[in-house]
């Protein structure tokens, strides 16, 4: 387990090994509730590192910044820590978080984030 701190909120997640690790990418799901354009509704994280190696059928990631048997988890916290910090709007896995963000960022999408927060103030030690 990983403890993320955003916004003064502590978000724990899993990373998940696959049998063919380094070849594959592990899976990273937050298991604290969060409401981050990269993270889909169900909590698993969204990030182009995180993608199976090679070309993106949709034309969007170049293969370079997909999976390489080369990253660590070290590069996969530093990349999921930027993300958070910095969300990609142009490909997000909440459609509904991405639109606020970009519509309504100090409006619904910073009230959603702070009970997201708070929420796991009360329980980052459980």
């Amino acid at each position: 387990m990983f403890l993320f701190s955003s916004e003064g909120g502590v978000f724990k997640a899993h990373l998940t090994f696959p049998k063919d690790y380094p070849l594959r990418p592990p899976k990273m799901k937050f298991i604290t509730e969060i409401w981050h354009p990269n993270v889909d509704k169900n909590g698993d994280v969204c990030i182009s590192i995180l993608h199976e190696p090679g070309e993106d059928k949709y034309g969007y990631e170049k293969p370079e910044e997909r999976w390489l048997p080369i990253h660590t988890v070290e590069t996969i916290m530093i990349s999921v820590i930027s993300m958070l910090a910095d969300p990609n709007g142009d490909s997000p896995a909440n459609v509904d978080a991405a639109k606020e963000w970009r519509e309504d960022r100090n409006g619904e999408f910073k009230r959603k984030v702070a009970r997201c927060v708070r929420k796991s103030q009360e329980t980052a030690f459980e």
